[in-house]
């Protein structure tokens, strides 16, 4: 997968654009950001000293992992079988765009895709009406940017990437323009 932003540029923008018969190269979807999530899940209940040293642990590995600092997300009601109160933060959230947003890409789809276990591509079940595409990964170590000794307990995230589409078969021939390894058709 060439840079993102050159192959768009070039014969892959004219092949996109008369599989989705665009009239201009304006018309042509692109990727408009890409969203890095991590939620603490089940170690929201642990005690207090657990759970912050938990969602310190978190925020350096996301932050590790983006190269920006993570913006916390709160539930925003409490539901007392979860145990979450109102206001505590349950999740952590980093937005791509522009060069970072492409640098990622080329990083999670070159890098930290491939060493992921048992990796046979892409489903397509993962892109949704919209054409926004999530991809959850199990376990943080996938990232060459965090040390996997380093860490006390791996932790689960996802990723979603947003086309500027709305539609989800023009998203998927952007994505498979782009070059995204989705799974083989059977």
């Amino acid at each position: 997968m060439a840079h993102i932003k050159a192959q768009l540029d070039t014969s892959s923008a004219d092949a996109l654009k008369t599989v989705l018969h665009a009239k201009s190269a304006f018309a042509i979807p692109k990727i408009r950001k890409v969203v890095l999530n991590m939620g603490i899940g089940k170690i929201a209940s642990a005690n207090v000293q657990v759970r912050d040293r938990v969602l310190e642990e978190t925020a350096r590995i996301i932050s590790l992992i983006a190269g920006q600092k993570p913006a916390p997300r709160r539930a925003k009601k409490s539901i007392a079988g979860f145990k979450v109160r109102e206001g505590e933060v349950i999740a952590y959230v980093v937005t791509f765009r522009g060069q970072r947003m492409r640098d990622f890409i080329e990083r999670f789809f070159n890098i930290a895709l491939p060493r992921t276990r048992d990796f046979r591509g892409i489903s397509l079940k993962n892109v949704d009406l919209h054409g926004n595409l999530t991809i959850g990964v199990r376990e943080h170590i996938v990232f060459t940017e965090v040390a996997g000794e380093e860490t006390r307990q791996l932790y689960g995230m996802e990723v979603t990437i947003v086309p500027t589409t709305k539609s989800r078969e023009k998203a998927l021939a952007l994505y498979r323009a782009l070059g995204f390894p989705f799974e083989k058709e059977h």
